[in-house]
């Protein structure tokens, strides 16, 4: 009876040894990096933080925000997510070690100065959230070498300078964020190249340019649904090229500098559902088919030039981009 009860924890000390052995070690190269972005935290995340493995070790659990996957013998970090702690200072340059890394979340922190060159080495990234904190300095073309990114996310930051050409070269990206800035300069028409791309909002920076520069013949942007343009310096028409974004659903372009009347070929966006106009300096008459369009719900034309009795259209209330486009 003895030896049986002295047999049943053995047994489980075998089995925990076991499944460590399976569970395997963490790479030294991730674990040094942890460790160098720990020493350089504040306490609000450097607490939960226990034990010098960031993937875990015996009784400790993995670090909280930081996500490990087994790869050949070896544990890899592949997600690091600290957000919303109040992290003071610059970018932590050691998470561009994390080379295994597919998810990096540092949003709503207060991380300042540039994001640095070595970006472009995170091959395997695919969500770069870095919105709501204090960066500057402008985009490092590098984040162009990231092959695999679908979303990019660096609205209410500090960026400055122009939009980097490099970002064309994103084949998988759905979701470009860069709202809340000071980009200056021409939007790079080289982004309509981009075939997965839905959602793009460069609204409040300084960008100049006209629309054409962006949609160029109409080619291209073949899956844009949402396209946030406002409260920039765009000047110019609105093309007709814009009807040949087929995918649009939300086309804002208020507060510009933008000017002659409204294409009527917008008539032939088939989903199109919130059209801003307000507050440039358009003329003329609202085309009578934005008024029977079965999709649009939302017109807004105040503050511009249009013949007296132009109306909008819709309740005018506050739109708001559903939660869902913004979950990472």
């Amino acid at each position: 009876m003895a030896a049986a009860s002295f047999a049943r924890p053995l047994s489980l000390v075998l089995f925990l040894l076991l499944a460590g052995a399976a569970r395997g070690k963490t790479v030294k190269r991730d674990v040094k990096a942890l460790n160098e972005i720990k020493s350089s935290l504040g306490w609000r995340v450097v607490y939960s933080w226990v034990g010098d493995d960031p993937c875990g070790h015996g009784d400790l659990p993995p670090w909280s925000g930081v996500t490990c996957s087994q790869q050949g013998d070896y544990r890899v970090v592949t997600e690091l997510e600290v957000y919303a702690v109040s992290i003071i200072g610059p970018f932590p340059t050691a998470v561009t070690n994390l080379l295994d890394l597919k998810k990096l979340d540092l949003h709503n922190n207060k991380l300042t100065g540039p994001i640095p060159q070595q970006i472009g080495r995170l091959k395997h990234l695919r969500i770069l959230n870095l919105r709501w904190n204090k960066l500057q300095d402008v985009l490092p073309p590098e984040i162009g070498e990231l092959k695999k990114l679908t979303h990019l996310y660096l609205s209410f930051n500090n960026f400055k300078g122009e939009i980097p050409v490099e970002l064309a070269n994103l084949p998988e990206l759905r979701y470009l964020y860069l709202h809340e800035n000071h980009f200056t300069g021409r939007i790079p028409p080289e982004l309509g190249t981009l075939k997965n791309l839905r959602h793009l909002d460069f609204g409040n920076n300084h960008l100049g340019g006209t629309l054409r520069d962006i949609v160029g013949n109409g080619n291209g942007f073949p899956s844009l649904r949402n396209l946030y343009l406002n409260n920039n310096e765009l000047t110019g028409v609105l093309p007709d090229q814009t009807a040949n974004l087929t995918n649009l659903e939300i086309l804002h372009l208020s507060n510009n500098r933008l000017i002659g009347s409204i294409s009527p070929k917008l008539v032939h966006i088939p989903r199109l559902t919130y059209l801003y106009l307000d507050n440039n300096n358009f003329i003329g008459r609202i085309p009578e088919g934005l008024y029977k369009h079965p999709f649009l719900k939302e017109l807004y034309i105040e503050g511009n030039h249009f013949r007296p009795g132009t109306k909008p259209k819709g309740t005018h209330k506050v739109f708001e981009l559903p939660d869902a486009d913004l979950l990472v």
